[in-house]
């Protein structure tokens, strides 16, 4: 059997998930209990109430049919109605006569019992009213003599007030519930602090987790921590390595830029400043991709509109041709504003370098908002784009290293940036202007 559609109507968070296994048993056992007890328990007591009220009104119906006439069958009603506490009446009212059926209301569940078990075992009955008093029934029955009819309590048929112990156990079951709810609620927290936690390093922010819960929740919450920590510790070590390095390569590229500006100009001499100036724009493209993430800037809370209409008018003063086409602002996000400047700055001179002019477009959604660069440059093809985010990586022809001085790192940048702050970068075939289009994906 499929059970596809099930899994669309069941919730999808932990929350509601640990709340319906509470709560789904304590329901199905209320139910199946209430079932049970009043069709076996109020039902067998309302038939044996009702079994001893057939004695009587067989003895009211044996007194009315021996009596000699319809005077002496009134006066022994009498006696009887005083000695069992009925109501009766003969001949019975015009009202009571013209009403043929039973009457009963819809959720009067032990009433069925009452209709049955009376004519099972009085066939003279016309009517049965159970409608016109709550705490009587009126019998209407065929005698001799004419109609009787027969008033007596609705306690002597059945069970009174069985609507308490209903009421009593939903009482009960929404008290217990809430007390689940509360528990529950306090045994999920820490989850949602531990998954608040690992999203916010996820998207380069680090906040304040402290382990609690139950004993697995501390495990999860202990393994995380410690493996932030290990992270932090291998990007610290990571940058003083860097760091050394580059110190260690500018200064022979210094001495040898010294020692060229004092050889006589030639040719050679042209070439190997030109190899030391390639030396050293390769070093700082490495130096700038291992720097990006988490350690550069702080978040900030931004408005997107106005940080794209930003950057988008620094390129135009710079000399690029990028228009941006239609935001409006209002909408505000949370992002390192140096590393996202970078990694969009990155591609709007890709587009630039490979493409007569770019466009950028900004949408925002529910759960996020892109900003998308598009070019009329070459492209790239389908199957080469995730090569092209490889670091040092320059495709030929689509990105022809001939043009510009690129070394192959600018989209890899930009997609480790987007990457600390828990997004993406997508490339795909502009619409627009039929080239690029490098798509910056964030989440809110």
């Amino acid at each position: 059997m499929n059970f596809r559609w099930l899994k669309q109507v069941m919730p999808r968070g932990l929350y509601g998930r640990a709340a319906l296994i509470l709560i789904l048993p304590v329901v199905t056992i209320q139910l199946v209990v209430s079932v049970v007890f009043i069709q076996r328990h109020f039902e067998r007591v309302t038939r044996q109430m009702t079994e001893g009220m057939v004695r009587e009104i067989v003895l009211l119906d044996q007194v009315v049919t021996k009596a000699a006439t319809i005077e002496a069958a009134r006066e022994r009603l009498a006696e009887l109605d005083e000695a069992l506490g009925f109501i009766t009446v003969l001949p019975a009212p015009a009202s009571v006569a013209k009403n043929r059926g039973d009457r009963r209301k819809f959720l009067d569940l032990t009433g069925i019992v009452v209709l049955s078990t009376l004519h099972e075992n009085l066939p003279a009955i016309r009517s049965i009213d159970l409608v016109s008093d709550d705490n009587k029934v009126a019998v209407a029955l065929e005698t001799p003599k004419g109609l009787l009819s027969v008033i007596f309590p609705r306690g002597r048929v059945s069970a009174s007030n069985p609507h308490q112990l209903l009421v009593l156990m939903v009482f009960v079951s929404i008290l217990m519930t809430l007390i689940a709810y509360l528990f529950l609620r306090n045994q999920l927290r820490p989850i949602l602090r531990l998954a608040r936690a690992a999203e916010a390093f996820g998207k380069g922010r680090n906040v304040d987790y402290r382990v609690s819960g139950a004993t697995e929740v501390r495990s999860a919450g202990s393994a995380f921590l410690d493996m932030r920590a290990r992270i932090e510790r291998q990007i610290e070590q990571r940058t003083l390595m860097l760091s050394g390095v580059s110190h260690d390569l500018r200064t022979p590229l210094t001495r040898l830029r010294l020692a060229l500006s004092m050889m006589p100009e030639s040719p050679d001499v042209e070439a190997m400043e030109r190899d030391v100036d390639e030396m050293g724009r390769l070093v700082d493209a490495f130096l700038d991709f291992a720097r990006e993430g988490a350690t550069q800037g702080n978040p900030e809370t931004l408005e997107i509109c106005g940080f794209v209409r930003g950057v988008v008018e620094d390129a135009q003063r710079a000399g690029q041709k990028v228009t941006l086409v239609g935001c409006e602002g209002g909408e505000t996000a949370t992002f390192r504003p140096d590393a996202l400047r970078r990694a969009f700055e990155n591609l709007i001179g890709n587009a630039n370098r490979y493409g007569e002019r770019a466009e950028v477009t900004v949408s925002i959604g529910k759960t996020g908002w892109r900003i998308a660069v598009h070019d009329d440059g070459p492209g790239i093809a389908p199957e080469r784009r995730d090569e092209a985010m490889r670091p040092f990586t320059r495709l030929d022809p689509a990105r022809n290293q001939d043009r510009g001085q690129g070394v192959g790192l600018g989209l890899s940048i930009a997609a480790d940036i987007l990457r600390s702050h828990g997004g993406s970068l997508k490339l795909g075939h502009s619409e627009r202007l039929g080239g690029l289009m490098a798509e910056m994906i964030l989440p809110r």
